[in-house]
């Protein structure tokens, strides 16, 4: 069809709707990358320790350069990331704002994701080759601030979830931990759901596994400045070798879709459990069928599964689960390991958390 004919079909409101989105998305882009900035200078911090300040106010304070800084503000208020008064000329965060901005003990914490988004970033001329070739990336090497994003993106969940509803929700998980149980965290990342527990359960044993070396040096310092570094240790091991200590409970927090031999991780898991025991699996929020997964949750896990899930199963030569991978896909995984029982436990808009026993 030539390029006339193709032009005389197209509806211009349509067109124009399209654009529109695409001039949202590209602003957006750019806007992630700002906000990075403004996470990792603390500009966010600064605006939130002083109240309302002028673009030169603000670069005194963050001891950054004000030329930037006044870009920088026009493009966070017209994201609507921090507020404008036209009256005073002056910039400040509302209250949700500084939130969701600035406070990492908030369920609603989201600086985190720029980390994750920065660091996927990075990733594209590795990823754009594996599409050619069918390979893949590990974890481990990504851009260091993949491990920083993560943990602070998915930290806060954890903490207004984990101990609150997740745990209630396991058949009889709650009264054997607070009489004193032992824990796996498989593919326990930088220690933070380890921690998390451990803290609440101080009559317990956990114990956090990860093939990330870098990661469980870090997870054993957190640990420590926790004080839980008594009850808590942390091992470099894989999720289809990690030692049998007949666990009362084994987690997997975000990771299994990741993982290159999923089938193999359920296998141990099954091995390692007390015979009445359970497992947690959380997994990122996502249907059942493809157009389930055709929202804003779902745009986003799918993109962080192509850029990082889906890339390090398939470095692995793994099945490649990814990040959106059905309930149903979830099950026969799980169940390939040995277990006769798999429910959706409880949720949350971003989470499924499903439990797994013999």
């Amino acid at each position: 069809m030539s390029t006339t004919a193709q032009a005389q079909q197209i509806n211009e409101e349509k067109m124009g709707e399209f654009l529109g989105k695409v001039v949202g998305d590209l602003g957006a882009s750019l806007s992630s990358v700002l906000a990075y900035i403004g996470v990792k200078l603390g500009l966010y911090e600064t605006l939130a320790d002083n109240g309302a300040m002028t673009p030169a106010e603000l670069a005194e304070k963050s001891g950054t350069n004000e030329r930037y800084i006044r870009e920088w503000l026009i493009n966070q208020a017209a994201g609507e990331y921090v507020h404008y008064d036209p009256q005073t000329g002056k910039y400040s965060l509302l209250s949700e704002q500084k939130v969701a901005l600035t406070d990492e003990t908030s369920p609603f914490y989201i600086g985190g994701g720029f980390y994750v988004v920065k660091a996927m970033a990075n990733a594209q001329p590795r990823i754009a080759e594996a599409f050619k070739t069918g390979g893949g990336l590990l974890w481990g090497d990504n851009d260091p601030d993949l491990f920083v994003g993560t943990e602070r993106f998915f930290r806060p969940g954890y903490q207004a979830h984990l101990v609150a509803e997740w745990i209630p929700a396991m058949t009889g998980i709650e009264a054997k931990l607070k009489a004193g149980a032992k824990v796996a965290d498989v593919g326990c990342g930088h220690g933070a759901s380890t921690i998390i527990l451990a803290e609440a359960y101080p009559e317990s044993r956990f114990f956090g596994f990860d093939n990330h070396e870098a990661s469980i040096n870090n997870a054993r310092k957190k640990a420590e400045k926790a004080g839980v570094s008594d009850r808590v240790k942390f091992a470099i091991a894989n999720a289809q070798d990690f030692p049998n200590e007949g666990f009362d409970l084994i987690a997997f927090f975000d990771c299994l879709h990741d993982m290159g031999d999923p089938r193999g991780a359920a296998k141990r898991a099954f091995e390692t459990l007390d015979a009445d025991g359970s497992v947690m699996l959380v997994e990122p929020m996502a249907g059942n069928t493809v157009e389930e997964n055709f929202n804003p949750v779902g745009r986003t896990f799918s993109g962080a599964s192509t850029l990082c899930c889906t890339a390090n199963a398939m470095a692995l030569g793994g099945s490649a689960l990814g990040a959106v991978a059905s309930e149903d896909a979830l099950r026969e995984t799980v169940m390939s390991g040995g277990f006769t029982q798999f429910r959706r436990a409880t949720e949350t808009p971003f989470n499924r958390v499903f439990e797994a026993r013999r």
